[in-house]
């Protein structure tokens, strides 16, 4: 593996955010230089007709001259959200006594989705 290989890979500080399917890394990180800069990872879970899954990443890096704008528009857009909208989260998986329920053992987001999707049993017969 390279230096760069080993420069990206070192996390100086992480958090995780697991929402449904999704799984948020917030990692901060060294430069060469050494100084620090920001990823945030977005790991979606897909699971295949035949019940394997995958993974789809996207990362953003994020340099400290940009912190303070990005702050102030992310800022910005979440206000006006909860101003326009509420907090209120109105999709189904989403209720209020949704609960969710993870196997933290992975940090890569490659984590076993341990919650149940509720269903309701059809007889075609009724039809």
């Amino acid at each position: 593996m390279s230096t760069n290989d080993m420069m990206e890979k070192e996390e100086i500080f992480s958090k995780v955010l697991r929402a449904g399917r999704r799984t948020y890394f917030f990692d901060v990180r060294a430069t060469k230089a050494g100084d620090y800069y920001l990823t945030i990872t977005e790991s979606k879970k897909f699971t295949n007709d035949d019940g394997s899954y995958h993974y789809k990443k996207h990362k953003i890096y994020l340099y400290k001259e940009d912190f303070v704008d990005f702050e102030n528009i992310l800022g910005e857009m979440t206000r006006y959200v909860i101003e326009e909208k509420g907090d209120e989260v109105i999709s189904e998986r989403h209720q209020k006594d949704y609960k969710k329920e993870y196997d933290s053992n992975d940090d890569d987001g490659d984590y076993e989705d341990s919650s149940t999707e509720s269903f309701t049993d059809v007889d075609f017969d009724d039809i």
